[in-house]
């Protein structure tokens, strides 16, 4: 599922999406993060355009794009960076 409230990052199982307009490997990268999003159940997809929400970026500590942060319950449990698969999108939200 695809959220658009930053007040639902607290709750639940949240893969958090790093990206700008301009970065060629973030759009190669976002319509596979969109389908595992609306594929995998009880998964939250929050996408967070670091030009418009550099605060939350900043937060996060994002020093490069793409960078994909999987949350529980609002703490972090892993982080990938890159233009990542499906299979690796699985392993970073089930990395045992």
């Amino acid at each position: 599922m695809i959220i658009k409230d930053k007040s639902e990052l607290k709750s639940g199982k949240v893969l958090i999406d790093f990206w700008a307009e301009w970065c060629g490997p973030c759009n190669i990268a976002k319509p596979t993060v969109e389908k595992f999003g609306e594929e995998t159940e009880e998964l939250k997809v929050y996408f967070c355009n670091v030009d418009k929400d550099n605060d939350m970026a900043i937060e996060f500590g994002i020093k490069s794009i793409p960078m994909l942060i999987y949350l529980e319950d609002g703490q972090i449990k892993n982080k990938g960076a890159g233009v990542l698969t499906a299979a690796q999108l699985t392993n970073l939200i089930n990395p045992n």
